[in-house]
């Protein structure tokens, strides 16, 4: 016979506890311990992004110094910098006439939204991704506190923003910028990315997948540029819109580095961040693991044909970057085709800077529309390889292999994706150099400039079909490594082809590179040549990626 210890009539619970209340220390137990986990996976992507983003700086501040010499040719930057289609895309000037005042004109607005996506995307990564991939679940199974994950992601990745922001003003005073300037650059961009980390927490508690959760950030992101741009060019001179104040992005460009240096808008970034984070930690602690605050939208009651193949449902899942990205080379053609006589005028031909742009054109006008035909055709790249890595995110995730289970190849599953990368990228090719070469037209008064830009920008589809097919080899070959890789080769590519001259890289070395080795059409006569050894090369590697990718194993992440 079993003895049974008698019940207590009442229960005893330890005086920190209380009914659906987990007891303040106990919630971050072995916080430590997941700092160091999930810096140990990403320090990697980390490190890049810092060097990238702090890097950036000094190579844009270089060029600019060279390229501007005098004062005289800063004054007349200043000029052709306060208009609204520069206030649109770059900002309000602030101390335009200085070298600190154009680098920020150059570089500030894409630190911002850099740092920006950075935080989105790494907070997702290591917080929705994984709880909806299931890891989660197993990592709480142990000694481990409901909201220490969390908080280790936040620090880490807050942590990414403050190192950031101190490294760049640190390079600013190393390269002579006055310190009080370069701190309060430094300061913005990181309160950029901390504001963005409170919204990421946020977004990740109010959705199911790692999906919505990036594209919620992503748009709150996007309104936040969209409300800053219309409020810049509201403004009147140099004086901001009170519209600014709608969007973070806007508090961060009122500090007003290498101008006024005001320092209090960097509490409304800290502020935001913190509170949103605090809102995700409320929100986590209520709800079940794996769901998401805002219900799942039902979809239709019964599908399209179109979603039953492969196409369709590639289509349906990439549309909004689709859309996305055509916009933004449609905006890039705009702004480049009407900005560039100007920007042609401020140069001198004899400085180096003049003579990076210009190439192998006669004139710098040539050279300046050489260059920005090649940044839009980066723009179309960069969507190409993004829409290209999504084989490998199926693959990873899981999602393929009942994608497979039908009456589909994996070789017809795999180059229907890729093909709708190198497709739309075309479609953006072509969509903004037409822009490009309506607005260039309008300003010279010249309409065979049309014809001869669009020409231009539809050259470098080979070297799209390259960069695209880099990331099929690698998808074929080393899976585990190919998105990261994929998006190296895509910046090293895109450094060599705008910096290299400066750098005083050999011209067989920036031209071995896929969009360096394009001509830059106008400017220089047209060679076939480099365009045939450019798709032969795509080819190769599209060949041999589709033949490794159907041989070999499926590897999730």
């Amino acid at each position: 016979m079993t003895a049974l210890a008698p019940t207590p009539s009442h229960p005893t619970r330890p005086s920190s506890a209380t009914p659906g209340h987990t007891p303040p220390v106990a919630a971050f137990t072995a916080f430590p311990d997941l700092t160091r986990f999930i810096l140990r996976r990403n320090w990697l992507r980390l490190a890049i992004w810092v060097v990238v983003l702090v890097g950036m700086v000094a190579m844009v501040f270089e060029s600019q110094r060279v390229a501007f010499p005098t004062q005289e040719s800063r004054d007349a930057y200043a000029a052709v910098a306060n208009t609204p289609a520069v206030a649109a895309l770059t900002g309000l000037p602030n101390g335009a006439g200085t070298l600190g005042g154009i680098l920020n004109i150059k570089i500030w607005m894409t630190l911002a939204v850099s740092i920006g996506f950075a935080s989105i995307f790494l907070v997702t990564r290591n917080g929705r991704a994984e709880e909806e991939a299931g890891r989660t679940e197993l990592v709480r199974a142990g000694a481990v506190g409901h909201h220490a994950y969390s908080l280790a992601n936040q620090l880490v990745v807050g942590g990414l923003s403050v190192v950031v922001g101190l490294l760049i003003g640190l390079t600013c005073i190393g390269l002579g910028l006055p310190a009080e300037g370069s701190l309060a650059m430094g300061a913005s961009i990181a309160g950029v990315g901390i504001a963005f980390l409170g919204i990421a927490a946020l977004a990740g508690q109010l959705t199911s997948t790692s999906r919505a959760a990036n594209s919620l950030a992503s748009i709150v992101l996007g309104v936040a540029y969209l409300v800053r741009a219309i409020a810049d060019v509201q403004a009147e001179g140099d004086t901001p819109s009170p519209l600014s104040w709608a969007s973070p992005i806007g508090w961060a460009q009122n500090m007003r580095s290498f101008g006024e240096n005001v320092w209090w808008p960097l509490l409304l970034l800290v502020g935001l961040g913190i509170g949103g984070c605090l809102v995700a930690g409320v929100i986590e602690s209520r709800r079940d693991v794996g769901a998401g605050v805002l219900p799942d939208r039902p979809g239709p009651a019964r599908a399209t044909r179109s979603l039953a193949t492969p196409l369709g449902l590639a289509v349906r899942l990439e549309r909004g970057p689709m859309i996305g990205w055509l916009l933004g080379g449609i905006a890039g053609g705009l702004f480049y085709g009407g900005v560039a006589s100007a920007m042609s005028d401020l140069l001198d031909s004899g400085n180096a800077y003049a003579k990076a742009f210009m190439g192998q054109a006669d004139s710098v006008l040539d050279g300046i529309v050489g260059l920005f035909v090649m940044a839009t055709a980066m723009v179309a790249a960069a969507f190409a390889v993004q829409a290209a890595t999504s084989v490998r995110l199926e693959e990873a995730s899981g999602r393929l292999e009942p994608q497979l289970a039908g009456a589909v190849s994996r070789t017809r599953w795999a180059l229907t994706r890729y093909l709708l990368a190198a497709v739309w990228g075309a479609v953006i090719l072509v969509a903004s150099g037409l822009v490009f070469g309506l607005a260039f037209a309008a300003s010279q008064g010249d309409p065979d400039q049309v014809l001869r830009i669009l020409a231009a920008s539809t050259a470098y589809l080979p070297s799209l079909l390259v960069l695209v097919g880099v990331t099929v080899l690698l998808t074929g070959w080393l899976p585990r490594q190919a998105i990261l890789v994929s998006w190296i080769v895509y910046g090293a590519s895109v450094i060599i082809a705008m910096f290299g001259p400066l750098f005083s890289l050999s011209d067989e070395f920036i031209d071995a590179t896929p969009l360096a080795a394009t001509p830059r059409v106008p400017g220089v006569e047209f060679e076939a040549l480099p365009l045939v050894v450019l798709s032969l090369v795509a080819l190769a590697c599209w060949a041999l990626g589709l033949l490794r990718f159907r041989a070999r194993d499926l590897t999730q992440a």
